[in-house]
């Protein structure tokens, strides 16, 4: 027997940790308390002792592992109460003594009336968290194991595992857990010629089940390690059922489906023998999915308990803990055995059968063995199992008693309490980590990349974007990725933060644009041009915290009218290209909110606030999309140093909002505090121009006047306006745009007004992936798939080559199996197939498939290209 370690507690600094209760409490480890403990205690008692039963003031739980849990637990926190005088070495000695025993054997103790007091007063939180320890050791190997045991299920159910390629979005928002889980599956599962055959609803949700286990052991393992090592405190039942009862949840989600797998493993199982005796056996040991409910059902209810009672609510979260570990080891043993059954079979009795109890000598051809592959990973977990199955009736499986003898050595091995257990769980570890660098190079935060399906939708964006834009009369221009860093600061107010420094790379300090609007700016002024409208779409670098929609790069659209032109005719036609760019990408209901800087300066004039402070509290008002007002309140009241009463003044101004000629004509009533303001008057005139054009222009629908809309960059001079989304994607603003007429003055001698408008196409992007449109969009414009099978390499050159001399879109494929070829068709959605074979090669012909039809000719070689333009064309 080997050796067992020896875990040390209350030393000083010392912690005590799940792994440790939970190795004392399966008898796994000693416990010895550290020498500076006992010295803080005193030997003897100046109050008078008394004879108490143990067993009344230990905790007493329904199993024994819980039992000895809850006093590893007790002790540690006696032993932070070593600086009280009355509680003597002898009570946490004798605590000791009993874990140390093989048994829990309580004896009589003298004890004074402090002792007693804090067994007493200990009991409940160390049972409490003692169970806690046990959970959260025990769902932490749980999720490493589950992962591991799901993907030789993909394998034993030739699963397709395509919901494995998960991607980071980079926007600070992807499901963290989950690509985890699928990157861990992957690595085990790489190189497997097994998967990507069947799609199987429970493999499907691998990811997102035992992801939310994950977060839910990390949840109990930060809860549990506090509370451990919390001295004294009394329990706290919030703490416990905020960290448990989503535990249990997630153990229910992950034990349906492990069911769910082991079900369709034993129905996988190739013997007809052996799958008999596999389904007495599973339909014996294997805990039912009515069992799993009721006990999940029952921790449901025991939450709502007295805070007294919650050891009993812990306990049966403990017991649903014990349920899915053997539903999981039993998907282990079902997978394991439609993978290897065959073989064990196989050895029994090789070229022999069995005829009336004597062997017979049976001629057979030579057959030869088929070889399954299975993933790097997998096969070593299942080479371990064939390890400790050696020598243990894993060579005959036929029989009933046999096969439970090989299944319950599985389920011994599948035990944490299992000698053997922590180097299974370790390889697997192993097998994982070692893989780190090579299988998880990590994106920078806020960054993506573009899988071939989400290119083909950028693409078809980026065509119709250019389409509109150049529709209005614009050309297109390209600046530097990085400007002077004296040409980005100072223009973009509060958000001047966020821009990205480089390092000095000989004496010129840069920076990465922000936008596209001040490198167009700086153009026009460097090259004295006084009349352009430009289109740019190209990346901006923001120094931002990645969040929903929200990148550090990313690209923008960005349409500009620079010069002199008739009043408000630019600010019409910026605003009609923003519509027409929402209404043809077809991303469903918008709403373009629209505002006049001069209108608002002359708001926060009416309402007090001092010019030198308009531009920061504007950037507050422009929080008001995402925060209350009466956080904004707070922020200008406590931080920018306006008065209260100026505050519920801006309050009432910036809740107006409606149709633009129906507020409009409010605003401009008798009355009106605008009309005390000449900027406001310039401004609500204005409007009024924008306003009737846009109604002629039948887009003033999509378009809502609001006095809340700020804009917080400093250049803004105009008409301002941004777009959103509508719709279910809470991903923001979609666009935007502003008059901006001193920007350009800033870098020459020469003011040229100027108006824009930006779409921020990566928020689009999302709103369009979000709607399936990635399902429908095809990655490659491939019209036809050139066949040839065999293996002559010139026949497809030859072929592909005429076709793309013709102008189709044409790939080619060699090889013998003719399933490889429509596989090939279908995963690409190619319309059409040239197949050309053996046959067809001696008879001087090709046959031409309509995939989506189903119909296939018969068409002369010569004859193919010409035919195959024509259908393309009709």
């Amino acid at each position: 027997m080997a050796e067992l370690s020896v875990i040390t507690v209350g030393g000083k600094g010392s912690s005590l940790s799940s792994s440790s209760v939970y190795a004392v409490a399966n008898g796994l480890a000693q416990l010895r308390i550290d020498s500076s403990a006992l010295n803080r205690l005193p030997s003897s008692s100046s109050s008078p002792l008394n004879t108490h039963n143990l067993v009344s003031l230990l905790p007493s739980l329904p199993t024994i592992e819980e039992s000895r849990a809850s006093l590893v637990v007790l002790l540690s926190k006696l032993l932070s109460l070593s600086g009280s005088p009355n509680i003597r070495t002898v009570l946490p000695v004798k605590i000791a003594e009993l874990l140390n025993s093989p048994d829990l054997k309580h004896e009589s103790l003298d004890l004074n009336d402090e002792e007693a007091l804090a067994l007493e007063k200990l009991k409940l939180s160390s049972a409490l968290y003692a169970i806690c320890a046990l959970l959260d050791h025990k769902s932490a190997t749980l999720s490493t194991v589950s992962d591991a045991v799901a993907a030789i299920s993909c394998e034993a159910l030739k699963a397709d595992v395509a919901a494995f390629n998960l991607i980071d979005s980079g926007d600070g928002h992807a499901a963290k857990e989950e690509i985890g889980v699928a990157s861990d599956l992957k690595v085990l599962l790489n190189g497997s010629k097994l998967v990507g055959k069947v799609e199987i609803e429970a493999i499907s949700r691998i990811p997102k089940i035992h992801a939310s286990l994950r977060e839910q052991v990390k949840s109990v393992r930060s809860k549990t390690r506090v509370e451990l090592n919390s001295g004294g405190k009394l329990v706290c039942a919030g703490v416990v059922r905020t960290a448990l009862l989503p535990l249990a949840a997630a153990l229910w989600d992950l034990g349906d489906r492990s069911l769910s797998r082991a079900k369709m493993n034993v129905d996988g199982v190739g013997s007809e023998n052996s799958r008999s005796s596999l389904v007495a056996l599973f339909e014996q040991k294997c805990p039912s999915g009515e069992s799993l409910r009721g006990g999940f059902k029952l921790v449901s209810q025991l939450v709502f308990e007295e805070e007294e009672n919650y050891d009993n609510f812990a306990h049966e979260v403990n017991v649903l803990m014990g349920i899915v570990w053997k539903i999981v080891t039993w998907e282990a043993i079902t997978a394991f055995m439609v993978l290897e059954g065959a073989e064990l079979n196989g050895k029994k009795s090789e070229g022999s059968e069995v005829n009336g109890g004597e062997n017979v000598k049976v001629e057979k051809k030579s057959e030869k063995k088929k070889k399954v592959v299975l993933g790097k990973g997998t096969s070593v977990i299942i080479q371990l199992i064939k390890d400790r199955l050696q020598g243990k009736g894993g060579n005959a499986v036929d029989s009933l008693g046999l096969l439970g003898n090989w299944v319950e050595e599985l389920i011994s091995f599948l035990d944490p309490k299992d000698p053997e257990f922590d180097s299974l769980l370790n390889r697997v570890k192993e097998l994982v980590e070692s893989n780190e660098t090579r299988r998880l190079p990590k994106l920078p935060k806020g960054t993506r990349d573009f899988a071939k399906e989400q290119m083909a939708i950028r693409k078809k964006a980026f065509s119709i974007i250019e389409e509109v834009f150049e529709r209005h009369g614009a050309t297109t221009l390209d600046t530097p990725v990085f400007e002077l860093r004296e040409t980005l600061m100072g223009k973009y107010g509060e958000d001047s933060k966020l821009i990205y420094d480089l390092a000095d790379q000989g004496g010129e300090l840069l920076s990465l644009r922000y936008d596209l609007t001040v490198p167009f700016a700086r153009y026009v002024a460097m090259n004295g041009i006084t009349s352009f409208k430009r289109y740019q779409i190209a990346k901006v670098y923001r120094r931002d915290n990645p969040s929903k929609g929200r990148y550090r790069e990313f690209y923008q659209c960005d349409f500009d009218i620079a010069g002199q032109y008739e009043k408000m005719g630019p600010d019409f036609e910026v605003i009609k290209i923003l519509t027409e760019l929402l209404d043809e990408l077809d991303i469903g209901d918008y709403e373009i909110k629209l505002n006049h800087r001069k209108l608002l300066d002359g708001m926060l004039e009416i309402c007090g606030v001092p010019p030198e402070k308009f531009r920061t509290i504007c950037s507050s008002i422009d929080k008001l999309d995402k925060q209350s007002f009466e956080q904004i309140k707070k922020e200008m009241v406590e931080e920018k140093g306006l008065s209260v009463e100026t505050v519920d003044k801006i309050g009432t101004f910036v809740k107006e909002r409606g149709h633009p000629l129906e507020l409009l004509f409010k605003l401009k009533q008798e009355g009106s505090s605008f009309l005390e303001n000449n900027a406001s008057i310039d401004a609500l005139n204005d409007l009024e121009i924008l306003f009737k054009a846009l109604e002629k222009s039948k887009c003033i629908g999509n378009v809502t006047f609001d006095l809340s809309l700020a804009r917080g960059l400093d250049y803004y001079t105009g008409v301002i306006y941004e777009a959103v989304f509508k719709g279910g994607a809470q991903v923001g603003s979609i666009g935007g745009g502003g008059r901006y007429d001193n920007l350009i003055g800033m870098f020459g001698t020469k003011q040229v007004p100027a108006v824009g408008v930006s779409l921020g196409i990566e928020r689009v992007f999302n709103i369009m992936e979000q709607k399936g449109q990635n399902q429908t969009t095809r990655a490659t414009k491939t019209e036809v798939l050139v066949s040839v099978l065999g293996d002559d390499l010139t026949q497809a050159a030859e072929l592909a080559s005429e076709l793309w001399a013709a102008k189709v879109k044409a790939e080619y494929l060699v090889n013998k199996r003719v399933s490889k070829h429509f596989d090939r068709a279908k995963e690409s959605r190619i319309p059409w197939m040239i197949i050309v074979g053996e046959r067809e090669l001696n008879e001087g012909v090709v046959r031409l498939k309509d995939i989506e039809a189903a119909e296939e000719s018969i068409i002369p070689r010569s004859r193919i290209v010409e035919e195959l333009q024509k259908r393309l064309s009709s």
